[in-house]
């Protein structure tokens, strides 16, 4: 039956997309919020062209200089494990796995930190030039407390709505990432 050849694979691209997912997530609103708060700085400048850069990269392009990034550092290049680590302790299997993954989820983070890191610094740029920031500055809270419990809720909105539409087309992504590695996700299945 299909679903049992498509279970195993689809566990296997889930581990892949959610781990890449989450550390784009993470990075792209810290360097997105840092880039923001330091506007129109060298700081900023360099966040914008950085995360310009890495958005606009090929996602099969990155896979293969960093393969190639990889392999000469030694670290493991194809597959999701060594062959033999079945009958390793489970953390140690569980380090393989890691290994393995290291190359394509810094792929999959690169490419969607990127993206990520832009929305984020033009949506709280935005946020920050709003009247209820100004009347929080004059009420005297400080600029820790105005990010946290005023700006950063609101700039987040259009975040989470990329990040929800993004869910369907890092399947595309991840194909590609998949294929180079020779992850054995979905993306070999197709």
């Amino acid at each position: 039956p299909v679903t049992d050849v498509l279970s195993e694979r689809l566990w296997n691209t889930v581990l892949l997309i959610g781990a890449g997912q989450i550390l784009s997530i993470i990075f792209g609103v810290a360097f997105g919020v840092f880039a923001a708060w330091k506007a129109r700085t060298a700081i900023d400048y360099s966040a914008l062209a950085v995360s310009l850069m890495a958005w606009s990269l090929p996602t099969f392009w990155l896979a293969i200089i960093l393969l190639f990034w990889g392999s000469a550092i030694g670290l493991p290049v194809a597959g999701k494990a060594t062959p033999g680590m079945s009958s390793m302790p489970i953390m140690q299997q569980w380090m393989d796995i890691a290994k393995h993954m290291f190359l394509p989820t810094l792929t999959y983070t690169i490419i969607y930190m990127g993206e990520y890191t832009l929305i984020m610094r033009s949506s709280l740029i935005d946020v920050l030039a709003e009247d209820y920031i100004l009347t929080a500055k004059a009420k005297g809270l400080n600029a820790l407390q105005i990010l946290r419990d005023h700006a950063l809720k609101n700039a987040m909105l259009p975040l989470v709505t990329v990040i929800a539409i993004n869910l369907g087309f890092t399947v595309a992504g991840a194909i590609q990432i998949e294929t180079v590695f020779s992850w054995p996700g979905l993306g070999s299945a197709i």
